[in-house]
């Protein structure tokens, strides 16, 4: 391969390579992968086709961009030092974790250096590489690694003959400085280029997936997206016509196909792409690798430092997880992606989709069935948070309220949470409808609004059910349903406005103890309540809050006294969808739902362990019954 003379006068001397020119580059080419997120999801289909690598890799360098970048440094080491934290803190997926691992083995290998050479550069850059690749429990070629590899290898073989000065040099640069740089660089850094979009085009031959779908390795595209934005900044800094990028559309002919085919391949027993923060003193990476291998994870990348650490792996089990990682320090910003509902929505993209929260009490099987996408939310036993019914299960939930001293809190997901849950879906849809926990009893709403307007708030809808539990669940359900009859937007949002405040929910709280712990109810009514041996009957009024209506007195036959009240409060000649949930109590919400069945008409009807959002309040053995008309 030829590389750049080094002293060439038409290309200026070979000077270092300064902070600010760096910087300028980096946003150059963190805007361009942000840019062409949809097209890196459209060829997503290794190591699962759930059709994200775009939005992970736009949200592991959003990251960067909105904080590393957007201030100057005193220096290319602490430059680095900055992107490569931020994107270990921000990685989102395999790409994003192998990306940030790759920046953070950059920073390690420059060091404190306030400039480098080029020499130097791509000295990292080779360190980088091993980095990059040891962070991966299982490398394989074909992916951005091999990339990573070809473009680093190529950047130290174009700068074996420099004699360029040693690091050192001045901090920042005036704006002919930096046209000098990028005259110096330009070429050289192109020939590496070179070599990236070769190894990029033999990723199909590497990897059979690849080449049956009829695409190049998507991470491996936006590693090269990367660096095409790089080499138009150093293009634009000398005047001269931007490089030969490839900015055609990427030919996603057959990808779909390919889709369908590699769904029925998709790992059930590995559903769960599951990332955390791990921070700690002193961290076992080694360690951490071995302990995710006992739990037979796979896609295992484990990047950062001693200090901070990002792991990715693909599980049956976040929970397990999680919790094997809590060995090895403090485990933080947990996330736990659902691949076969991704892969579902990337091999099949339609018009509208419906996401609701865990909050509602789905029946089990129905979100997969129905295409219906949930958001969890995050669940506090002291200094443990966990994901709702993901990280931690309803069973799993009441068995510690059950032995714990610490009262449980629940709190709303994370804008992030929504708002890539939001991105990727409508990477593959016309418009998504969140149908949400009520804007009464929690911020949860508010957090999907900030996502939905940090997004595409044009395609993004909101819909407060003034609901929780199986009363969100049975709204969420028939908007699901809605929008797999080929609805618009429009439509389905009408529809649930309909249903809204024909949806009815009542509670028996049999344990009020937990209400009164958490400030739901006052002492004296919990006192009341326990004097009288009452059990209050509440209703979900139209502003989203439980108000008390009545109460039974005594514990004999709780459920079927409930069914019977509730069917007094309901039209008789009336067809019901029924959700019943229950806190911990399978044999009382089952006797419900007979009991219901034997008062009303009713066309479809669940149990379901009612989650944490109810639960933490209500109390081991409160019973939920929901309603929801059915038309002829």
């Amino acid at each position: 391969m030829a590389s750049t003379t080094p002293f060439d006068p038409a290309l200026g001397a070979p000077g270092p390579i300064r902070a600010a020119a760096l910087r300028h580059a980096l946003i150059a080419g963190v805007r361009r992968v942000i840019a062409r997120r949809d097209a890196l999801n459209k060829i997503n289909v290794f190591p699962v086709p759930d059709g994200d690598t775009g939005n992970n890799l736009a949200l592991t360098l959003g990251t960067v961009l909105s904080g590393a970048l957007q201030r100057r440094a005193g220096g290319v080491g602490r430059l680095l030092r900055r992107v490569g934290d931020q994107a270990i803190d921000g990685a989102r997926g395999n790409s994003g974790a192998i990306l940030a691992q790759f920046f953070s083995g950059l920073a390690d290998a420059v060091g404190p250096r306030a400039s480098l050479d080029r020499r130097g550069l791509a000295e990292a850059a080779r360190a980088a590489s091993r980095s990059a690749r040891a962070a991966m429990a299982e490398p394989k070629e074909g992916t951005m690694i091999s990339v990573i590899h070809a473009f680093a290898e190529a950047l130290a073989q174009a700068a074996e003959g420099d004699r360029g000065s040693s690091a050192g040099g001045p901090v920042d640069g005036a704006a002919s400085g930096m046209r000098d740089e990028s005259r110096a660089l330009r070429p050289w850094f192109e020939s590496a280029l070179a070599q990236a979009r070769a190894a990029l085009q033999r990723t199909p031959d590497q990897l059979p997936v690849l080449r049956k779908a009829g695409v190049v390795d998507a991470g491996a595209q936006g590693f090269v997206d990367l660096l095409e934005g790089i080499g138009d900044f150093l293009a634009r800094r000398t005047g001269a016509a931007a490089a030969d990028a490839v900015d055609a559309d990427i030919d996603i002919t057959g990808v779909h196909d390919a889709l369908h085919a590699e769904l029925a391949e998709v790992d059930a027993s590995h559903r769960w792409c599951t990332e955390c923060l791990l921070v700690g003193d002193g961290l076992d990476r080694a360690g951490l690798q071995g302990a995710l291998a006992d739990l037979g994870a796979d896609c295992v990348v484990v990047a950062g430092s001693a200090h901070r650490v990002k792991v990715h792996a693909h599980v049956a089990r976040p929970a397990a997880m999680f919790e094997a990682l809590a060995r090895f320090g403090r485990v933080d910003s947990t996330k736990a992606d659902d691949m076969l509902a991704q892969a579902r929505t990337a091999s099949a993209p339609g018009g509208c989709v419906v996401v609701t929260d865990s909050s509602a009490d789905v029946p089990e099987g129905l979100a997969d069935a129905l295409n219906l996408h949930v958001v969890p939310l995050r669940v506090n036993f002291g200094e443990h948070d966990y994901l709702d019914r993901v990280g931690l299960s309803p069973s799993e939930f009441y068995a510690r309220l059950r032995h714990e001293h610490l009262l449980p809190r629940t709190s709303q997901p994370p804008v992030g949470d929504f708002r890539r849950q939001f991105d990727f879906l409508l990477s593959h849809h016309a418009d998504v409808v969140y149908v949400g926990l009520s804007r009464a009893v929690s911020g949860t709403l508010q957090a999907a609004e900030a996502a939905a307007q940090r997004g595409d708030p044009a395609r993004t809808h909101v819909f407060d059910t003034a609901n929780a539990a199986g009363g969100q669940a049975l709204l969420a359900i028939a908007a699901a349903e809605k929008a797999a009859s080929g609805a618009s937007a429009a439509e389905v949002l009408a529809h649930v406005a309909a249903l809204k405040p024909k949806t009815l929910t009542f509670a028996l709280a049999r344990d009020i103890r937990h209400a009164v712990r958490g400030g739901r109810v006052p002492r004296w009514a919990g006192w009341i309540a326990s004097v009288l041996r009452a059990t209050p009957i509440a209703k979900v009024v139209p502003a989203g809050r439980l108000k008390p209506c009545s109460a039974l007195f005594g514990d004999a036959r709780a459920p079927e006294r409930f069914a019977a009240y509730v069917a007094r409060q309901v039209p008789a000649d009336t067809r019901w969808r029924l959700i019943v949930g229950h806190c911990d109590a399978a044999d009382d919400g089952a006797a419900l739902l007979a009991a219901l069945r034997a008062r009303l008409h009713v066309a479809e009807g669940w149990v379901v362990e009612t989650g944490p959002a109810v639960g933490a309040h209500a109390g081991p053995g409160a019973l939920v019954a929901c309603l929801q008309p059915v038309s002829a």
